[in-house]
């Protein structure tokens, strides 16, 4: 047990009133003025300036006007203070507080810290306020900023000594060789020089563009993500998505949740919930609820697959549909297992188990072609592959079905409208005939090697059977009739795309979004800077990840994005 007597209570109060003094190691020529500085006392310099100590920092000037009771001063002409050997700053002038440990400089100061062992940041500016309590510098009337990578000035800052973080507010802009960066406001930790931007921000490079209200950016290597309103022009697209990554050294950006992606050249659009744009090879992979959309001649065609692939230059791109493929237009839709889509040829080719709506029409074959004039972006003809069968239903009787197969199908259009349709190979027919007053005539059963169908209004308008037509129209119930369904008859009727939103089965629009870290919920950025720096060789693992963990980086398999 420790018993403190009186005197040692008095001792140690002494000491603390000591420790707080302002001490002087050179005060050369002594005056005073009562009538300008009552109770100060004047210090002007000799061979050498005057000098202070207080608390671990030393300041020379060549006049200082000494308050010894109130523990203050006025610093006058080449003010230099130093903290430490890492901090130092140089005024015209200068109030300092002993007490509160704040000094308050004028005319053209500078301020140097050491930001790692071989980086120093320099701050310029007319008036700085050093809190040396808090480790905490701040200016209100424009300040600049330079380091090794950057030049940053805004209107107000504030710097944080021990994290080496400052803190801009109103008209921050950042100098690069390589960018320039615009924003409301910009927390900078000069260590890392790694950026996080608060309020609308644009960073313009050589060959992107970035928008964000919320955001990271990696100075040095040009890489970072936004997480609000965020929007990237990049080459000839234009990225959009709640969260959305960017690095300029492999040429990689990806977005998660409610994205767009548009094609300016091409007026194409693609809308997910992840996607990733490589700009080397011109690509842009899509899944979670994928959707393309292009112009065709004023008419929007909807293209979705599980997974989307769009690669190419803009005058020869191609678009992949993989699995579960699916495409609407007001007239025409259809689904297969892959879509294949080549802008250079204008031809799009429907692959395994096909099936196309056109109007009313169901067809069917092994594989089904659909070319587009390059020019006109005009639907221009259609071809069906082995096994091709048309079927719609009967519009009277709605029971009956009116069907031809062959072994393959050429159709014409004519101002995106299908107009003709020849099947050539083993033609077989099935029609429902009937009179001005809408009574069934018989039905048409007949087989021949060549048969025309005029259309007209998506419907059929004439049978022209051209070669060697066998066959008679029967009454419904007559037994030499037979079948009324052809042989490989499947009615998909059900399956049916009607609106551009039947693209998406029910897990396309049961799909659970990510939770982006940073949009709703607060970060704390200094700990989240202090990972990064216990990992800076790490680039993989810098990079920000959603809270399932997973990752957008192309050296990584899965599919999300991290962001904070």
């Amino acid at each position: 047990m420790f018993v403190f007597s009186q005197a040692d209570v008095k001792k140690a109060e002494t000491d603390t009133v000591m420790n707080k003094e302002i001490n002087i190691v050179h005060g050369a020529n002594l005056t005073k003025d009562e009538t300008r500085f009552p109770g100060a006392f004047i210090f002007s310099k000799d061979n050498k300036q005057v000098q202070f100590e207080h608390q671990g920092a030393d300041l020379w000037c060549d006049v200082a006007v000494f308050y010894k009771q109130e523990n203050r001063l006025k610093a006058i002409g080449n003010i230099r203070l130093k903290q430490g050997d890492s901090v130092t700053m140089r005024s015209g002038k200068m109030d300092y507080d002993g007490n509160t440990k704040l000094a308050k400089a004028y005319e053209s100061v500078v301020l140097k810290s050491q930001t790692s062992e071989n980086g120093n940041m320099t701050l310029t500016t007319d008036t700085l306020r050093f809190d040396r309590e808090s480790q905490q510098a701040y200016y209100q009337d424009f300040g600049t900023v330079v380091d090794s990578a950057n030049t940053l000035t805004s209107e107000i800052g504030r710097y944080f000594m021990e994290i080496k973080k400052y803190q801009f507010l109103d008209s921050v802009h950042v100098d690069n060789p390589q960018y320039v960066l615009d924003s409301e406001q910009l927390d900078y930790y000069t260590t890392s020089k790694n950026a996080y931007m608060y309020g609308p921000s644009t960073i313009t490079g050589e060959s992107y563009k970035i928008y964000c209200e919320r955001g990271f950016y990696d100075t040095k290597i040009e890489s970072g993500y936004g997480i609000k309103n965020t929007r990237i022009d990049y080459n000839n697209r234009i990225i959009q998505g709640d969260s959305v990554y960017f690095d300029k050294a492999s040429e990689f950006a990806s977005a998660t949740n409610n994205i767009t992606v548009t094609d300016t050249i091409n007026k194409g659009i693609i809308r997910a919930h992840y996607a990733e744009v490589f700009k080397a090879k011109d690509s842009v992979f899509a899944t979670k609820r994928a959707v393309a959309i292009s112009l065709v001649e004023q008419d929007s065609l909807y293209t979705h697959g599980d997974t989307l692939m769009i690669t190419g230059k803009p005058e020869a791109r191609i678009l992949r549909a993989f699995r579960n493929a699916k495409f609407f237009k007001t007239d025409m839709s259809g689904k297969c297992d892959s879509i294949h889509s080549a802008e250079q040829t204008g031809i799009t080719k429907l692959i395994r188990k096909p099936v196309l709506w056109n109007g009313e029409n169901q067809m069917t074959g092994d594989s089904i072609h659909i070319k587009s004039n390059t020019k006109t972006e005009q639907l221009d003809s259609l071809i069906v592959l082995n096994n091709a069968f048309i079927v719609s239903l009967d519009s009277i009787s709605q029971t009956g079905y009116n069907q031809a197969k062959g072994i393959n199908l050429f159709g014409q259009f004519k101002e995106n409208e299908l107009k003709t349709i020849d099947l050539i190979g083993n033609n077989e027919v099935v029609y429902y005939m009937y009179n001005d007053d809408q009574e069934l005539i018989g039905i048409n059963k007949t087989k021949c090697s060549s048969i025309r169908i005029k259309m007209a209004n998506n419907d059929v308008q004439d049978l022209i059977f051209k070669i060697e037509p066998d066959g008679d129209i029967f009454p419904e119930k007559d037994p030499d009739l037979g079948s009324k369904k052809l042989t490989g008859f499947v009615w998909r009727g059900e399956e049916r795309i009607l609106t551009k939103d039947d693209i998406f089965d029910e897990d396309d629009n049961n799909i659970e979004l990510v939770v982006i870290q940073g949009i709703e919920n607060p970060i704390d950025i200094d700990l989240e800077e202090e990972e990064r720096s216990n990992n800076p060789s790490d680039p993989v693992n810098n990079i920000p990840i959603p809270e399932n963990g997973k990752t957008t980086d192309p050296k990584r398999s899965n599919d999300q994005t991290k962001v904070k």
